[in-house]
């Protein structure tokens, strides 16, 4: 069965290049009508290019329609009016891949404070700019797939990324609520944890796996993650053509007697805290209550 994006309105952030650039004109290529937005700056955030102009040329050349849209990602306001326009050309707004992002690596250390907080506000609250923009417009149209872009980093960590994986696991928990206030209005809210050479990525990369890990070989995954048929709260993880899930779990625990509850006491059983034996995933927050309810009338 062929997956088909026709009549479907879609925004990619950070399309003018690597990952976003291979997202949007994929869907083009499946009949979405897409806004490419991308303000064309450079790794670190700093100037402007034409980049998601040249972007639309490439899907115009193909026989699809996009329009390029370089408002960034941490102005509201600019996120509104790009979906305004959206609105007005194509009546509506189907489809958000946040893909922006920028990087300023350094060890904690060394960071500095403006820098952990321009990455946390390019990768986070941008996503969430980019997300409240379209958000009631899809519960008006009783439809929506939004995918969040995490990271290895975020999910697991990496020396030198403190800002960058706080952002990313940060986005993996927007998606955990969002799913779930979506749900009755049909929107559905996925986290993508990509692996791939960009320019993001090109001096961290051997020159081979940079070349194996393709924007090309994650973009099945992202389009998949918001398709008509999307799961919704997940976590996917893609590059070089291997795809896996991630998932946050919980282990059962332990209920400790009243008097045991001290430091010692916690310590005591620190192995049967951790044993993964019987682990579950919640699907919201709230059972991590019940399970603690249901640990202490077993006690």
């Amino acid at each position: 069965m062929t997956i088909s994006f026709a009549d479907r309105v879609a925004i990619v952030t950070g399309a003018g290049g690597g990952l976003g650039r291979a997202y949007a004109l994929e869907l083009a290529r499946r009949g979405a009508k897409v806004v490419v937005n991308d303000l064309g700056g450079a790794r670190d955030g700093t100037g402007t290019s034409d980049a998601a102009a040249i972007v639309v040329e490439e899907i115009e050349k193909e026989g699809g329609e996009a329009m390029a849209n370089g408002g960034s990602v941490t102005e509201y306001a600019q996120m509104e009016e790009m979906v305004a326009k959206a609105k007005e050309k194509w009546g509506g707004v189907h489809i958000l891949i946040n893909n922006a992002g920028v990087l300023r690596d350094k060890s904690f250390a060394k960071m500095e404070p403006k820098d952990f907080s321009f990455v946390v506000d390019v990768h986070l609250n941008g996503s969430g700019n980019a997300t409240k923009a379209v958000w009631e417009t899809m519960r008006e149209q009783n439809y929506g797939r939004i995918l969040m872009t995490a990271s290895s980093t975020g999910l697991y960590g990496n020396f030198g990324q403190a800002n960058y994986g706080a952002a990313k696991l940060g986005l993996a928990g927007l998606t955990k609520t969002l799913y779930l206030e979506g749900a009755k209005y049909n929107i559905k809210v996925n986290t993508l944890a990509p692996v791939a050479g960009t320019r993001m990525t090109e001096d961290i990369f051997p020159p081979e796996a940079f070349k194996a890990f393709t924007p090309e070989n994650v973009a099945p995954a992202a389009l998949y993650l918001v398709s008509e048929d999307a799961p919704t709260n997940m976590i996917i993880g893609a590059g070089a053509g291997a795809y896996h899930a991630a998932y946050v779990t919980m282990t059962p625990g332990v209920a400790l007697p009243e008097n045991e509850r001290t430091v010692e006491g916690v310590a005591a059983v620190f192995d049967k805290i951790t044993d993964r034996t019987g682990e579950i995933v919640p699907q919201s927050g709230s059972e991590q209550s019940m399970a603690i309810m249901k640990a202490l009338q077993g006690e």
